[in-house]
């Protein structure tokens, strides 16, 4: 799927704009809207696609002492709980409906109208923050930084890193020394494969002078890429920081979630279910934690506890990533029909993210491997390899090749994703299983051996279909040597 807003090497700015028209007529359609009961979500649909570029940009009246922190916490990765952005959002709303050219309301409504689809899992919202930063660009008549770090966050929220990247380039050029673009343009640039661009991006971000207030974003953001890297205690040494140094409960819960999913990849099952938990009493809303607690809960072997946190944690946010969690541990538990029901539930919500503009290829490809036809999994999944050669696509397509029956190939992918002098830094259970399986088939028995000890040992709960075939494939290798005897 392309998902790009204008091609390639283009500005990003619109065609020139139709005719100019009065902020008079702009008035008119809003107030007929409203008197004819639009909701106000609605509302900015009957604005023009491409609205008149002024010759008067009227500007907003000076910010309020809470205004400045508003954009960086939307587009540089400052969380927000939910109630704060639905808030956010009614006042924006508002405001554009009584300033139709007020260019900085319009990018910070469709900011966060990013943020709230990626917080609900309701892409509905990507299509109309979309059209809200398009607005921003168009009434200030110029680029403006607001609007590109918002479609920069749009992008990365539909998985196009390359449209990521060049908003984020753009954005960066406009104001070089503003800490806030980095944070997106390493997201973007990790999802490319550039972990050359990634490293001299944190660089520049740990070089710049920021105050308290945003501090701890920019050790959240070091603690992913030291992550990354494999450095797990400084990861979770910044994270640690971030969690201490965060100035609102949102933020901190945010955080927290990231130190228990740290946890979580080493198989500190107690110490993640601590940071889960801690999180969701400071933000029920919170992202990640609902389903990072169902999980611990599942390797536990609480069942029916995480099953019941499962199907509360999609019942508010129905991500077609944790349903397909579900479906797989339904599986694990032998229970066929319950985990067809989820994975049907999988393609459901795979469509409607598309309507969005998600690109969910990776998804449909991992999904295909295990559930459905590895050779359909191979093709999503080399044409996502060739527009986005990220870790992450890297290993599935590797699996996907295994499971395809092109081992041959699949180690290729599967050396990208685990070997450091490829690229591949990070500490993966899955990743480690999925190599050594692919060596075992290619009776490279030694190295298959050492990667599946090295699943179980990163994290032995890592999955609850796979954890356990790592195990039965060890016990199948038995006592292997690591090296063939001297006489060969």
């Amino acid at each position: 799927m392309d998902n790009r807003l204008s091609a390639p090497g283009t500005s990003l700015l619109a065609e020139p704009p139709a005719p100019r028209r009065s902020r008079r007529w702009l008035r008119r359609v809003l107030v007929a809207a409203l008197a004819g009961g639009v909701a106000a979500g609605t509302v900015l649909t009957l604005l023009p696609e491409e609205p008149p570029r002024r010759s008067r940009v009227v500007r907003p009246p000076a910010p309020g002492p809470r205004a400045p922190a508003v954009p960086a916490a939307l587009t540089a990765g400052v969380p927000v709980a939910l109630p704060q952005l639905t808030a956010l959002i009614g006042q924006q709303e508002q405001r554009v409906r009584e300033r139709p050219a007020d260019a900085r309301a319009w990018a910070v409504l469709g900011t966060a109208y990013v943020e709230r689809g990626r917080g609900t899992a309701d892409a509905t919202d990507f299509p109309r923050a979309e059209r809200a930063l398009r607005t921003s660009l168009q009434v200030w008549g110029a680029a403006s930084t607001e609007a590109l770090d918002g479609l920069t966050a749009l992008a990365l929220a539909r998985r196009d890193f390359a449209e990521a990247k060049r908003y984020g380039e753009e954005a960066l050029k406009l104001t070089p020394r503003r800490w806030s673009a980095y944070p997106q343009l390493i997201d973007a640039y990790t999802g490319l494969g550039d972990y050359e661009a990634v490293r001299r991006s944190l660089d520049k971000l740990m070089a710049l002078h920021t105050d308290a207030a945003v501090r701890p974003a920019v050790m959240a953001q070091a603690s992913a890429v030291y992550r990354d890297r494999g450095w797990r205690e400084d990861a979770v040494a910044q994270l640690t920081d971030a969690a201490a140094g965060a100035r609102t409960p949102g933020e901190q819960a945010a955080y927290l979630a990231g130190l228990g999913q740290l946890a979580w990849e080493r198989g500190d099952l107690q110490d993640a279910l601590r940071h889960f938990e801690a999180a969701l009493r400071l933000d029920p809303d919170q992202r990640e934690a609902p389903v990072g607690r169902a999980r611990v809960l599942a390797a536990l072997g609480r069942t029916a506890q995480a099953l019941t946190a499962y199907q509360t944690a999609l019942a508010k946010q129905p991500n077609p990533r944790y349903t397909l969690e579900l479906g797989e541990l339904w599986e694990s538990l032998g229970q066929d029909r319950l985990a067809a029901t989820q994975y049907t539930q999988v393609r459901t919500q795979v469509r409607r993210e598309g309507e969005g503009g998600v690109d969910d290829e990776l998804l449909m490809g991992q999904y295909e491997a295990d559930h459905g036809d590895p050779v359909e999994a191979v093709e999503r999944l080399r044409d996502e390899w060739d527009r986005q050669p990220g870790i992450e696509v890297a290993d599935a397509l590797g699996w996907a090749l295994h499971r395809a029956g092109e081992d041959d190939e699949a180690l290729d992918y599967a050396l990208i994703a685990t070997d450091k002098t490829k690229g591949g830094g990070v500490r993966s259970a899955l990743y480690a299983f999925h190599r050594g399986m692919i060596e075992g088939e290619l009776e490279e028995y030694g190295p298959a051996r050492r990667h599946l000890q090295e699943a179980l040992r990163i994290n032995p709960y890592f999955s609850p279909l796979m954890a356990p075939q790592a195990q039965a494939a060890l016990r199948s290798l038995g006592d292997v040597p690591d090296a063939p005897p001297p006489s060969e």
